[in-house]
């Protein structure tokens, strides 16, 4: 207990604590006029604070825990069962909402099974990737693939019950992290270039054939619309283009320092999820540029620390751990603010640690956590090394 406390990362906890600050005062702000009329309209701050402080009750409890806890087999085995079963419950039962049915309601508050899938596949992928890295760097990408079997195709099914819902941003998320981590547990750097590049490659050419082919096809559904609004924005801007129209107005209205805080225009009914998937849109015109650019910077910052502390790890599941939760920060911001700037569909894939959200929050405080608790038993084996060499010497 007194090692994790003397050797606790500031460089990963302030950061965090900065961005939940700026989220209740953020959140606040966006939902300003969702709370006017009714009994107070502290309702939608007074639970995103809520969140919050069990976002650290949770990482505390996370990081004061043994590593190995999450490591076991049995605790990984019932977290994805149970999280399988509600995704499996969101196909048959699920309410639609904005064209996904990915949300359990229980006592008031949403549960995104979607969500917490990300951190479960993230634990077993790491445990899945040391047992085996050692008979997997030894072969090629193709045959190194097939000697994963069941437990890559495991985490597949689950991304695919995600795509499902449907909910494209999640599986394209859940996506990316396995595949960097797949990548970077020793594969021979050609074949894992390759593969993302070509992926990357694949995935834009067919994004295009797609929307200049079947363009008909993809206006009567939702997500296609959603598609084809962001080649299109200010034609569609009576329908699916409206939300990336608008986040454009307030990006631009809120100039380089912003209108000031509470004084956006375009949270007054004209952006529908204000508070949730175009909270960076208030921000912006709120508190201008610099304030957006400090939110991203503060993002990308935790995420450089999360990869900067897998790299110096000796342990292969503490680096694969790393590596999966950096990836799932950068890739949930990258696919957010991509779409609050009109560049990437809107998926409804919301900002890391600042958006409106419990699940969100919940996941990426146990993450924080899990990144904190192997920053200090790095450190304290690092310190334990350095007394050995001094006292032999």
């Amino acid at each position: 207990m007194n090692w994790k406390i003397r050797y606790i990362d500031y460089y990963v906890l302030v950061p965090y604590l900065v961005l939940c600050l700026i989220s209740a005062i953020m959140v606040f702000s966006a939902s300003g006029l969702r709370g006017y009329g009714s009994a107070t309209n502290t309702t939608i701050l007074i639970k995103q604070l809520i969140f919050i402080v069990a976002g650290f009750a949770v990482c505390a409890v996370v990081y004061f825990s043994k590593l190995k806890v999450w490591k076991s087999p049995g605790l990984l085995a019932i977290g994805i069962v149970i999280d399988m079963a509600m995704l499996i419950y969101l196909l048959f039962f699920g309410r639609s909402v904005n064209g996904a049915s990915a949300w359990i309601s229980v006592g008031g508050f949403n549960i995104q099974p979607s969500e917490i899938a990300k951190l479960l596949i993230i634990l077993y992928l790491a445990r899945i990737l040391d047992r085996r890295q050692r008979v997997i760097g030894r072969y090629k990408f193709p045959t190194a693939i097939k000697m994963l079997g069941w437990p890559l195709g495991l985490l597949v099914f689950i991304a695919l019950l995600v795509l499902a819902q449907p909910d494209t941003g999640g599986f394209f998320i859940l996506g990316v992290i396995m595949l960097v981590m797949v990548v970077a547990s020793g594969f021979h750097i050609g074949w894992g270039l390759g593969f993302i590049g070509g992926g990357i490659g694949f995935i834009g050419a067919l994004y295009y054939f797609v929307v200049t082919h079947f363009a008909g096809f993809l206006s009567k559904s939702y997500q296609g619309q959603r598609l084809l609004a962001v080649l299109q924005p200010f034609e569609m801007q009576k329908t699916a283009g409206r939300q990336l129209v608008i986040s454009m107005y307030a990006i631009n209205h809120g100039g380089l320092f912003g209108v000031g805080l509470g004084n956006s225009q375009m949270k007054l009914g004209y952006l529908p999820e204000p508070y949730t998937d175009f909270i960076l849109s208030v921000i912006s015109e709120e508190l201008g540029m610099v304030g957006g650019m400090t939110v991203i910077c503060l993002l990308v910052f935790l995420v450089c620390r999360i990869i900067q502390i897998g790299a110096r790890s000796h342990s292969a599941y503490r680096t694969m751990l790393m590596y999966g939760i950096a990836t799932m920060i950068f890739v949930q911001m990258f696919v957010n603010v991509g779409a609050v700037l009109g560049l990437l569909p809107i998926t409804g894939v919301t900002l890391p640690f600042i958006s409106y959200g419990g699940s969100s929050m919940l996941v990426l405080a146990a993450s924080i956590g899990i990144v904190l608790n192997v920053s200090a038993a790095e450190t304290r084996d690092r310190m334990r090394l350095l007394e050995a060499k001094e006292s032999n010497n």
